[in-house]
């Protein structure tokens, strides 16, 4: 009469176990090409949602990027009046006009035309602009000169002022993948765009998810200045030492432009990293401002904003490396 209860006992201890490996959920990895570059995707399911996903990104990019010349943005720089906004251009207006007045507008996303001018933009224009050009392009640079009506229809003081949300863009397309996935019920995610970062819960080993900070390498090569780990949190790093250009007359030029003062000159600060648990697009967009703003400027503003964790990579006086971590 043992055995059977033996067995019987056996065989429910195999069915739990095997139950348990039922829901251990799979690791789903994708990979692919957006604005410009790559993105790698990590979560924990067995289901596939790489359609879905290149689809929404299609939508983020149809709406606001300015290198696809049929998207919104693009046809609202050309003078168009007609564009009613979709909720994606809508939400990213909103968080770029925040961002805006907290940073006394060293994040601008209407500095475009001078990103155009200095050879970053879809024009890729690069002129070697003296004071007199860079102060006519000024003239149209100041995000409260644009707002959107009742009708949702986006109204510009000037017809010039050229709309140029790259900055937050991808940070934004990043967040509305993060979304989707939560609402798919995946909790535990990674998704990679470019270098730009948002989080969800705990990688497969059930541990935080390990992210590299890369180390501003002016030679082209690649090492790391040290590795974090992120929970539920989103990274974005804006830096000049790789995406600049030499102007004929020797001149380096950097990508960030300084809405202030519409020149894209190199600063100690050669790289910005900004850790929160906030939506990415919003990272992203204070990485842009801290290069823009400099050292200074930068550790200043973080004194009134705690919920920003910032490595700051720089060179001091000696032109020695220095990293500067706050939060």
């Amino acid at each position: 009469m043992k055995k059977p209860f033996l067995l019987m006992l056996l065989m429910s201890f195999i069915l739990i176990l095997s139950c348990k490996n039922e829901e251990k959920p799979a690791i789903t990895k994708l990979t692919g090409n957006i604005f410009g570059t790559t993105y790698h995707i990590t979560y924990l399911s067995n289901k596939n949602y790489q359609q879905q996903i290149d689809s929404l990104f299609f939508l983020v990019n149809k709406s606001l990027s300015t290198y696809i010349p049929t998207s919104d943005i693009s046809k609202i720089n050309k003078g168009d009046t007609t564009i009613v906004i979709d909720a994606y251009f809508k939400e990213v207006f909103a968080k770029s006009k925040r961002i805006f007045k907290e940073t006394d507008g060293f994040f601008d996303p209407t500095v475009g035309n001078l990103v155009n001018a200095w050879g970053f933009g879809p024009k890729k224009e690069q002129h070697d602009l003296d004071s007199t050009e860079v102060q006519k392009q000024l003239q149209f640079v100041g995000f409260e000169m644009v707002s959107i009506d009742k009708n949702q229809i986006l109204k510009k003081k000037y017809s010039e002022i050229y709309l140029d949300f790259n900055a937050n863009a991808k940070g934004y397309g990043i967040d509305i993948i993060g979304r989707f996935l939560e609402s798919k019920n995946v909790t535990n995610y990674l998704i990679e765009v470019g270098g730009e970062i948002r989080t969800k819960g705990k990688n497969p080993k059930q541990k935080p998810w390990k992210i590299a900070i890369e180390k501003p390498n002016t030679d082209g090569t690649q090492s790391y200045q040290e590795i974090i780990e992120l929970t539920n949190k989103a990274m974005a790093t804006s830096g000049n030492y790789r995406k600049f250009r030499v102007t004929k007359s020797g001149k380096k030029v950097v990508h960030t432009i300084n809405p202030k003062t519409g020149f894209a000159t190199e600063s100690n600060l050669l790289s910005a990293s900004v850790i929160a648990p906030l939506d990415c697009a919003d990272v992203d967009a204070y990485a842009t401002a801290f290069m823009a703003m400099g050292l200074k400027k930068t550790i200043a503003f973080l004194k009134n904003h705690p919920e920003l964790r910032v490595i700051l990579i720089f060179e001091d006086e000696t032109q020695q490396l220095q990293i500067k971590e706050i939060h």
